[in-house]
């Protein structure tokens, strides 16, 4: 509902990676449970986020929801170089976007338990916050500057 995806393929282009959706590399059990908006368990996503992990190759931009810190922890242990780009945005406009959406299995009705389980990035973790308020070429420039400032 943020742009996770539309950004993430800029970023790719701009850093001349690949793009992935982990949202595809989701189970059928998942996406069957989210579908009918019951939100995802821990337990639901620990086999999730290690496939993730596993296809966080070198050159790889990843759209991901890994909103608590726990999450993120999977993925820098399968990938101990990964920078993550937090899109920040505000609750009615994560909404507005969310319901306008007509090709994902996650109904808007989960959007309140994905926000009550967001951790924001840690100072000690590896990456940039971009706060969306402009389109997606233009976040994701940001996002590759302030990922590359910090280098």
């Amino acid at each position: 509902a943020v742009g996770k995806t539309s950004v993430g393929l800029e970023i790719a282009r701009l850093s001349g990676g690949s793009f992935s959706d982990a949202d595809d590399l989701h189970g059928e059990a998942n996406v069957a449970t989210m579908a009918a908006g019951i939100p995802l368990t821990d337990d639901d996503r620990w086999p999730w986020l290690d496939r993730v992990g596993f296809a966080l190759t070198p050159g790889t931009v990843m759209a991901c929801s890994a909103l608590r810190r726990v999450y993120r922890d999977v993925l820098r242990r399968h990938a101990s170089t990964v920078v993550f780009v937090h899109l920040h945005a505000d609750p009615d406009r994560l909404l507005a976007q969310a319901q306008a959406r007509t090709d994902h299995f996650m109904p808007p009705s989960l959007l309140q338990s994905q926000l009550a389980l967001l951790e924001p990035l840690g100072a000690d973790e590896p990456g940039v916050v971009v706060t969306v308020d402009a389109a997606p070429a233009d976040l994701a420039a940001r996002a590759v500057e302030a990922v590359r400032a910090r280098s």
